[in-house]
């Protein structure tokens, strides 16, 4: 298996609630982030929404998906979203929210290891194009936020 860690920061010109607001509904979020072709419920979590599992269908600037499941494991409101990953992908991915002024800062951190025979045999070699492609999909989470919230979203 081959192992990827990913960080990505962005700066929204959003109050921390609004930005919370969007994230806190993954079901929604191919409405806004283009990448993401689908969200499927599989089993929905306890009242906070911790247990969710969530099937998610990314597909990025190369010509592949990757489909994996996030089984939430902790729903902090406004501070933090944690989740391990199953499938295509295994490993644990947290968003961290954080007030600044009347601004937002969310990071994204992302810890996997691939799954799929090809990705693993591949990565010696396109390991740096798998993390362009990440960039990519971050690149766009944050345009399709902006428009979301209807602000800018600036990558740190």
């Amino acid at each position: 298996m081959a192992e990827y860690q990913f960080s990505t920061v962005w700066r929204v010109e959003a109050s921390l609630q609004e930005v919370w607001d969007v994230f806190s509904h993954p079901d929604q979020w191919p409405e806004w982030w283009a990448c993401l072709e689908k969200v499927i419920e599989i089993k929905s979590g306890d009242s906070q929404g911790i247990g969710a599992l969530h099937r998610y269908t990314w597909k990025g600037a190369l010509p592949y998906r990757l489909t994996f499941d996030i089984n939430v494991l902790n729903i902090m409101p406004c501070y933090r979203l944690e989740g391990e990953a199953s499938g295509e992908v295994e490993g644990r991915g947290v968003w961290s929210f954080s007030d600044y002024g009347e601004e937002t800062i969310v990071r994204y951190d992302w810890h996997v290891r691939t799954t799929l025979r090809w990705m693993n045999y591949l990565a010696p070699l396109a390991a740096p194009v798998f993390r362009w492609n990440h960039d990519t999909v971050m690149r766009e989470g944050a345009k399709g936020l902006a428009r979301k919230l209807g602000t800018r979203v600036r990558e740190f």
